[in-house]
């Protein structure tokens, strides 16, 4: 008997049965791993055609949300995915860019014509609007916990693209800069699960000095529930006191309020939300509404079509004070959900 020839044929077997070894294993790990994470009612039957194949339950390759979660918990467990990876840069807030926003009452050029020292300047009534807005974990499982410690920045910006007689400014931008802990929760209610809880302080300002400079911070909390494809954030803040002398905008509660609720529904891969601010606490008097539409550009899965309609106070920091009423039609690269 040839013993090379054996011991050839032996390797030649391990090789060709090691992709089926790895496969089973593979299996196996992602049952054990959903088994933990779905829902109590999720059947064995359904957990083993989820992990019968590689391409879908390979978590940590593919980061794809488990079938059978909410909205927000497929978010977050993307997130998951992501937050032990050092350097890791994740999305925030949305991240899109309004190729056009049209503003039906006009803004006002009083600050951008005493900022370039020109007279007589004329806003375009549409621009352009963009928002870029990051976070990164700074600490995960704080002592052991659950518990862990973000920090984000946030850039929205106003741009006069289309005015080239003037240059085609940016009418303002404002920066966003924070931290917050970040808590997982379990609670449910009616069908309602409570599915994350936040704590966090936040400091927003234009960047500007003198008359137009506009800035606050404050400390908020932030609670997120959801059922099935629909989920709302309640969102209270208090303004952190500032010296009078040092106050650039003393009345900005008036206009912003404490707090906000948003709402958003998930249908397929459209997205439908509503933000609502300071309208209660305000009588329907100095509130602001925003309702948004992100939806599927064709068959492309980076970047999503979006549409903004905004109509009330604190559209931006410098106009906090001024009613404004736009709709934007653009690109967006994160979504909510």
């Amino acid at each position: 008997m040839d013993i090379k020839r054996i011991g050839l044929s032996l390797f030649t077997l391990l090789l060709l049965s090691k992709p089926a070894i790895a496969l089973e294993l593979a299996t196996e790990n992602c049952m054990l791993d959903a088994f933990n994470r779905l829902p109590e009612k999720t059947t064995i039957g359904e957990i083993r055609k989820l992990c019968s194949t590689p391409e879908i339950h390979d978590f940590e390759t593919h980061e794809q949300p488990i079938p059978g979660l909410g909205v927000v918990k497929e978010r977050m467990q993307i997130d998951e995915s992501n937050v032990r990876k050092p350097f890791t840069l994740m999305s925030h807030h949305q991240n899109y860019f309004l190729l056009a926003v049209h503003n039906f009452n006009g803004w006002s050029t009083t600050e951008i014509e005493e900022l370039t020292g020109r007279e007589g300047i004329n806003l375009d009534s549409t621009e352009a609007q963009f928002q870029l807005s990051i976070k990164t974990p700074l600490a995960i499982d704080i002592f052991g916990s659950s518990i862990d410690l973000y920090g984000a920045y946030t850039l929205r910006s106003f741009w006069q693209v289309y005015n080239s007689k003037v240059s085609s400014p940016f009418r303002e931008s404002n920066h966003e800069p924070g931290a917050w802990l970040q808590m997982p929760s379990d609670l449910e209610m009616f069908g309602v699960k409570n599915t994350a809880n936040v704590l966090g302080i936040v400091h927003q300002s234009n960047g500007q000095t003198g008359d137009y400079s506009r800035s606050w911070n404050r400390v908020y909390a932030a609670f997120v529930f959801e059922k099935n494809n629909f989920a709302f954030a309640i969102k209270p803040w208090f303004r952190i006191p500032e010296d009078e002398e040092e106050d650039d905008n003393p009345d900005i509660t008036d206009y912003l309020g404490h707090g906000n609720l948003r709402i958003a529904y998930k249908h397929d891969d459209h997205v439908f939300s509503l933000m609502s601010r300071n309208n209660l606490e305000s009588g329907f008097k100095r509130g602001a509404i925003e309702l948004g539409w992100s939806f599927p550009l064709f068959k492309y899965d980076f970047l999503k079509g979006y549409v903004q309609y905004f109509s009330g106070y604190g559209e931006s920091l410098i106009d906090y004070n001024s009613h404004v009423s736009h709709i934007g039609f653009g690109l967006l690269l994160t979504d909510l959900l």
